[in-house]
């Protein structure tokens, strides 16, 4: 049965705003400084106003039964994407906590999690889902466009493990739908921030991951945050158990096994990826610590290991001069020290920064 006409315009009218706004909440994210949101907000209420007339053209539409998954996905992101914009500008622009700016913000995982299944259905949004660098790669996308099709059974897209919002301690895990179910994969373990979750930090690096062909490991830790406020060390081993479960299922390249991590998932990086009998290769901290205990000989295991250390010079958390102590501690333990102090990064997780991470990773 062909589309009525009616419908696919107001899907014409819709879907461009839409990945607009959401692509307008990417650079917020990134450039979120608390002194210049309210310049942020001016940025994105424009595209959240966008949003208005096309989804309530949408929801006029008369839409034929077999199209009311895509109907009612659809409408559900495009009205949470303006419950998350329109709460991220009201903070912005009030005298409200601070608070209230990353509550608003951390509602784009979920936003990005129900978008994700429309992909196969609309190249637009596929697009959307690979490195800007990426989008117009049309052999690229017409692989994923048949991969959404395969029937081999393959486990692939965005997966979970115990993983519920409400839960700590599972895991999600991407795996590229064009997999071919043989070739090696490298593995890129990503740790949230403190008080986050592995669920909505997957989606930092799904573009990159379905770009390149890698696969994509995000757990919660067991408690708030990680396991660096001394103590007992309750998340080593769940993430060694964790890797050897995906490695069990997928071609893991153990020769390229990334541990990233923001904030106290970057302090956890360190303190973790340099534990002694841990499978990581590579780490690639953001906006993290050194951590104390690993002053002393802990760093001895940094020696010829390959640091890619990621600090913005107005990080409000931790100020870059803790960068500046760290990259000089690893510089002087032998570590293979890349150093990105960036300029307009505050204490936000860089996005951008994914591809080049990547090509260092993949370097030979």
């Amino acid at each position: 049965m062909s589309t009525p006409l009616a419908v696919t315009d107001a899907i014409a009218a819709l879907v461009p705003p839409l990945l607009e706004a959401l692509e307008r909440m990417v650079w917020v994210q990134r450039h979120l400084h608390p002194p210049l949101a309210a310049r942020l907000a001016d940025r994105l209420a424009p595209k959240a106003e966008a949003l208005r007339e096309p989804l309530a053209g949408c929801e006029r539409v008369d839409w034929p039964d077999d199209l009311h998954f895509l109907r009612d996905r659809l409408l559900d992101v495009t009205r949470r994407t303006l419950e998350m914009t329109t709460s991220f500008v009201d903070a912005a622009r009030g005298a409200g906590d601070v608070s209230e700016l990353f509550r608003a913000l951390r509602r784009f995982g979920r936003v990005q999690e129900a978008l994700y299944p429309l992909a196969p259905a609309f190249d637009a949004v596929s697009r959307w889902f690979l490195e800007p660098a990426r989008r117009d790669d049309e052999a690229l996308v017409a692989r994923l466009r048949a991969a959404a099709l395969r029937e081999d059974g393959a486990r692939v897209g965005a997966l979970h493990a115990e993983n519920e919002r409400d839960a700590r301690g599972g895991f999600s895990l991407y795996v590229p739908e064009s997999w071919d179910g043989a070739a090696v994969l490298p593995l890129v373990v990503a740790l949230h921030g403190g008080h986050g979750h592995g669920r909505d930090f997957l989606w930092s690096w799904v573009r990159e991951a379905r770009s390149r062909g890698v696969l994509v490991l995000a757990p919660t830790s067991r408690e708030r945050t990680w396991s660096i406020m001394g103590g007992e060390d309750v998340d080593a081993e769940a993430l060694r158990r964790m890797i050897a479960l995906v490695a069990e299922r997928y071609p893991v390249d153990r020769a390229r096994v990334l541990l990233t991590g923001m904030s106290d998932g970057a302090t956890y990086a360190f303190l973790c990826g340099l534990r002694e009998a841990m499978p990581f290769t590579h780490l690639a901290p953001a906006c993290g610590v050194l951590h104390p205990f690993l002053l002393g000989d802990g760093l001895a295991r940094a020696r010829d290991r390959p640091i890619y250390l990621i600090h913005g010079a107005l990080d409000w958390m931790f100020p870059v001069q803790t960068a500046h102590l760290a990259r000089e501690a690893l510089t002087t333990a032998g570590a293979k020290l890349v150093y990105r102090e960036i300029e307009d990064l505050s204490h936000t997780y860089p996005r951008d920064e994914n591809p080049g991470i990547l090509d260092w990773l993949m370097a030979p």
